[in-house]
């Protein structure tokens, strides 16, 4: 109560004695047992704004979880890959991705998808909890959170469907892919739920996105929200990644042409501003830069540490070192490219180091970069046959970082050598960022073998059952349906 704020104590117990003898019975238990400010229950968890708010941060708060974005997504995506070495044989940080014997049983397996589905249940408790108690914000901004809630729900379902489900491109989405969860959940009544495919989940995750899009806000009031929260060019650079893994080109080139400019030097007309910014500077000074669509803030008070942390393992404790025989040995990758300033050389191998802060690694870690949403856009212009479109994409990224590199005339005069071109500039530009795994899936592709530090991990093609994560026990134990 604002009385007990009274300087006077005499004059404040006054007060409130004078007040009790004034209520009912009623009132006097209401007034003697407060309920605490900071005692939040499902009755009362979408009673103000504030802690409305409260709501959608806390969605945020569970896709920067150590298992999902916050760390593990980026070490085991990058561990699959063979862009690195490991070192260690550490069944905590990846080993088992790292030489492809991930099984059931893991515990990044289970908590992985543990952590996709709290980030997905958050989302649906705020997308319900908003309809339910309308009023208690604007319509405006109730819009606002609902659609910052279908935006993680669909990054949450991508990030799943993509690693535990069979690609999309494999069969046009037809295989088994997720329990697609949609209504809030308080208790385990409804946790039976069979798979949904492939392609449903997919059509859920645009449709998202779709929505989103509509409600999001063109920007929002700092560099740092812009930066941390989602906005309408967030949708639309999700839904050119989505649609690239699903093979629907035309879509893919529809959506950036929202955020991309017609000509060089390509940014975003709408919306937050966005555009390629000095490489360097996005990864160590700048994190809040035009070029940050989305990113994982990491502050003093709330960060990742230890064996979860991406920065810790790749760099810090050198779990993990730059594979000569993958993309760091290109030598079409010049030394004057200024993203080969993200490595460090010790014991005689490369670490790398695009997260390079000390303990506790209070390095952002980026989920969109403007420079992937032009990769895309290249990509998808030069599988539909826009050679030229594609080009112009494929050197901006490049000459950002090596102002003066000129791609060999046979690496971009044909499709299929253009196309292998800019998979190779994706392998470069995005290396560290959780990418590699998915592009050899989305593509069919195998995972090669890979050697080094007296350890072997084999090649592991698209017939074999590992090609994707396999579905974690916990899920197996308590689903019944999930199996069927």
């Amino acid at each position: 109560m604002n009385i007990l704020k009274i300087n006077s104590r005499n004059i404040r117990v006054s007060l409130l004695f004078t007040t009790v003898l004034t209520l009912n019975s009623c009132d006097q238990k209401t007034l003697l047992n407060p309920i605490p400010e900071t005692a939040i229950t499902g009755e009362n968890a979408f009673e103000t704004p504030e802690r409305i708010l409260g709501l959608v941060n806390g969605i945020y708060k569970s896709a920067k979880s150590g298992n999902f974005y916050g760390g593990n997504y980026y070490t085991y995506s990058e561990a699959r890959g063979e862009e690195f070495i490991n070192r260690t044989s550490n069944t905590f940080t990846a080993f088992e991705a790292w030489n492809q014997t991930l099984n059931a049983s893991s515990n990044f397996i289970a908590g992985f998808w543990a952590s996709g589905y709290e980030t997905i249940n958050n989302a649906n408790i705020l997308i319900q909890g908003v309809a339910d108690h309308p009023g208690v914000v604007s319509d405006v901004v109730g819009k606002q959170y609902i659609a910052e809630a279908r935006f993680l729900r669909a990054l949450s379902y991508y990030s799943l469907v993509t690693a535990y489900a069979r690609p999309f491109n494999e069969d046009q989405g037809a295989s088994k892919g997720l329990p697609l969860r949609l209504q809030a959940e308080t208790t385990t009544a409804n946790n039976d739920l069979a798979r949904s495919t492939v392609a449903e989940v997919y059509a859920q995750i645009i449709k998202d996105l779709d929505e989103a899009e509509a409600d999001l806000p063109l920007t929002h009031s700092s560099a740092l929200l812009n930066t941390t929260r989602a906005h309408r060019n967030s949708a639309i650079a999700l839904k050119t990644r989505v649609y690239l893994n699903s093979g629907k080109y035309d879509k893919v080139i529809d959506e950036a042409k929202k955020i991309v400019s017609a000509q060089p030097p390509f940014s975003a007309e709408t919306g937050v501003k966005h555009k390629l910014e000095n490489i360097v500077e996005i990864f160590t000074t700048n994190y809040t830069s035009s070029e940050s669509i989305l990113s994982v803030p990491m502050t003093e008070l709330d960060n990742v540490t230890g064996q979860t942390s991406f920065p810790y393992v790749f760099n810090a404790n050198s779990e993990y070192n730059l594979n000569p025989a993958g993309i760091w040995g290109d030598t079409e990758w010049r030394a004057t490219d200024l993203r080969r300033t993200f490595s460090r050389t010790a014991s005689g191998v490369q670490f790398l180091t695009k997260y390079s802060k000390p303990s506790p690694f209070l390095d952002y870690l980026p989920i969109i970069r403007y420079s992937e949403v032009l990769l895309n856009y290249a990509e998808a212009a030069a599988r539909k046959g826009d050679l030229a479109t594609a080009k112009k994409l494929l050197i901006a990224v490049r000459n950002r970082s090596d102002a003066s590199y000129i791609f060999p005339n046979a690496a971009v005069a044909s499709q299929p050598n253009l196309i292998k071109t800019i998979l190779t500039e994706r392998r470069i530009e995005l290396l560290g960022e959780g990418f590699r795994s998915n592009d050899i899936v989305r593509n069919l592709e195998a995972f090669p073998a890979k050697s080094g530090n007296g350890l072997v991990a084999p090649a592991v093609g698209p017939a074999q059952a590992n090609y994707v994560f396999p579905l974690p026990n916990t899920e197996i134990i308590t689903n019944k349906l999930l199996l069927e």
